[in-house]
């Protein structure tokens, strides 16, 4: 560790509390190395600066960064739930060198596909070597990696790290030479370059949007942990959706199904393949987002000519029930959402579009019933194999991998699975910064409901003056005053 006056050192360490709080780990030129969160202070900041502290690290990154470090700064909250949210926006303010090495260097497995080649291969790794192929991940388990790949191989007809192909006198490619290309079924095991691009191609399209869906379900566990003052685990969690993101972010310009207005070609070829009259133009999805029935909300979507149409986006809050129940939120919506379009004289769009399969086709059909509407068309699409399901029970459709039909399906409904997960998250983290009231003391449900109902939201709240918050019905002056300096520590 760099030589420091080291009276001055124990004098800063001896001011230091044992209240929770975050700590931010400088060089000698005062650049910021780490944030960390920690429910004692004093306990754990000190043992940075333990002589024995080195010998006792594993790992050499930790070590370069303990030679590093010069001096602190800490800010004291009142929880640990405070904490951990201060120490992400602080992380994601000053991007600390070292918080990010650390979370990569835990080496969860990862998927990696090397684009370039003339044939990629999907490969199990624990490093980016390269920024030239496309990762995937991290998987937390292992079993559940493989399990997807080997799925992804029967479905998709791509080649596995084990994979020996050979080239055809033709210059075609026999992707196996053993009873595995039977995995392939009708997909064929004899495929051009081309052929074999499509393929890789709608498989990442596939493992990008699972990769997704996690990333999705470990942000929602970790603000479901932090409600239940789980901080550890939250903050593990939290480490996880870092590492995700931070495999995810190059990718990004890869995108095999990018969100850009479908051609002509396409909206006819969707058309025809669904048996409508014409090409769909206005195109409206739905989905639900919930964690165990906790913040269940919805989202509709709208395309117009096959391009987003943000301005005609919808977000419910599900308001009939609370509880686990995706049927009767479907229900609920789809209901709300065309009894208004109905009752404005506005059309129905060509085409809706369910997140699911039959079951929530049932609920969103007996929303309609139950209205006095005529449905417009409708169809499901189910996540697992990305079937069609039809309203007016016809068979189911498979789609071929590699149809602009099927791409601007899934385009349609990943916007709305995001713009559903979005809203959730929003209202979990508006329920996080909510909760820093539960550690004013004398403030209970109905001083808080009068505080919100004046103010709406806590940064209202923390820009108000002492006066302003003295005129909330049972807030005196001297709660107002205590309360304007505790929000505007935070």
């Amino acid at each position: 560790m760099p030589n420091r006056d080291a009276s001055s050192l124990k004098e800063k360490l001896r001011h230091l509390t044992e209240a929770p709080g975050v700590y931010l780990m400088k060089d000698r030129l005062g650049a910021i190395l780490y944030v960390g969160k920690a429910r004692n202070l004093k306990r754990r900041v000190s043992t940075y600066f333990q002589p024995s502290r080195k010998q006792k690290v594993q790992q050499p990154k930790v070590a370069a960064m303990l030679d590093l470090i010069y001096d602190f700064d800490f800010i004291e909250v009142r929880s640990e739930a405070e904490a951990l949210l201060l120490e992400s926006r602080l992380i994601k303010h000053w991007k600390p060198k070292y918080n990010t090495e650390l979370i990569d260097d835990k080496r969860y497995p990862l998927v990696r596909v090397d684009v370039e080649n003339a044939l990629p291969r999907f490969r199990v790794t624990r490093i980016k070597t390269s920024e030239k192929s496309r990762y995937f991940g991290p998987f937390v388990f292992t079993s559940q990696m493989r399990k997807t790949l080997l799925s992804m191989r029967k479905q998709f007809g791509v080649l596995l790290a084990d994979a020996t192909p050979t080239r055809l006198p033709d210059g075609r490619w026999r992707l196996y030479d053993d009873i595995r290309a039977e995995l392939f079924g009708g997909m064929g095991n004899e495929v051009d370059e081309a052929q074999y691009r499509e393929r890789v191609d709608a498989a990442m399209a596939f493992l990008e949007g699972q990769s997704r869906e996690w990333l999705e379900e470990v942000k929602k566990q970790m603000l479901d942990a932090a409600l239940k003052r789980e901080y550890e685990e939250a903050a593990q969690l939290r480490d996880l959706a870092r590492a995700m993101e931070n495999t995810l972010a190059p990718t990004r310009k890869f995108s095999v199904i990018p969100s850009r207005p479908a051609d002509n070609a396409v909206m006819h070829e969707l058309g025809e393949v669904l048996g409508l009259k014409g090409p769909p133009l206005n195109i409206e999805c739905f989905d639900i987002s919930h964690i165990s029935g906790s913040f269940c909300v919805a989202s509709m979507v709208h395309f117009t000519n096959g391009s987003p149409d943000k301005d005609n986006y919808r977000r419910f809050r599900i308001k009939s029930f609370t509880g686990n129940d995706d049927f009767r939120a479907m229900e609920e919506v789809v209901g709300r959402r065309y009894r208004r379009l109905f009752d404005e004289g506005r059309p129905f769009p060509e085409l809706l579009v369910i997140d699911g399969g039959l079951g929530q086709i049932a609920s969103s059909m007996r929303a309609f019933i139950e209205q006095g509407l005529e449905p417009p068309f409708m169809i499901g699409l189910a996540k697992k194999h990305e079937r069609v399901f039809f309203a007016d029970g016809r068979e189911p459709l498979d789609l071929p991998v590699d149809s602009e039909a099927r791409k601007l399906l899934q385009r349609v409904r990943d916007e709305a699975h995001r713009f559903a997960n979005t809203y959730n998250a929003d209202l979990r983290s508006k329920r996080i910064r909510e909760s820093i009231l539960d550690d004013f003391p004398g403030i209970g449900p109905a001083k808080r409901k009068a505080l919100f109902a004046r103010f709406k939201t806590i940064e209202r709240m923390r820009a108000a003056s002492v006066d302003e918050l003295a005129d909330v019905e049972g807030i005196g002056g001297n709660m107002a005053q205590e309360l304007h300096s505790f929000l505007n520590a935070r």
